[in-house]
């Protein structure tokens, strides 16, 4: 499960940023999670748990993750049409070539995060 990976990575500069910016206690991480990102929310959402739970010297008790999924879009180069894939690579439903570009859908990103400056 790469999520846990990536949800250490995400924490880590997380934590960074706030020290550097005198926030001790994280409280809220919020997260865009695009559909077609590789990346699943239910094992985002787990694997944050675990490192909240493992690291009260960094978290609120009860810190949350607050993910905003973006839905996933694309555009034909053939013919224009605007769809919905299932993934990076998808067929236009229009004149089924493998010829979409990808608008939106693959975000994943720190959108923000809230803490305290109390120790």
């Amino acid at each position: 499960m790469h999520e846990m990976s990536l949800m250490g990575d995400i924490l880590q500069l997380v934590q960074e940023d706030a020290l550097e910016k005198g926030i001790y206690k994280i409280e809220k991480v919020e997260l865009i999670v695009g559909e077609i990102s590789n990346a699943m929310p239910d094992a985002l959402q787990m694997a944050f748990d675990i490192f909240r739970d493992q690291n009260l010297h960094l978290f609120q008790e009860t810190a949350e993750l607050v993910i905003h999924l973006e839905k996933a879009k694309a555009s034909c180069v053939l013919c224009g049409m605007e769809y919905r894939p299932e993934h990076k690579i998808a067929l236009c439903p229009n004149c089924l070539v493998p010829s979409g570009k990808v608008l939106s859908g693959e975000t994943f990103q720190v959108l923000s995060y809230e803490g305290s400056n109390t120790q």
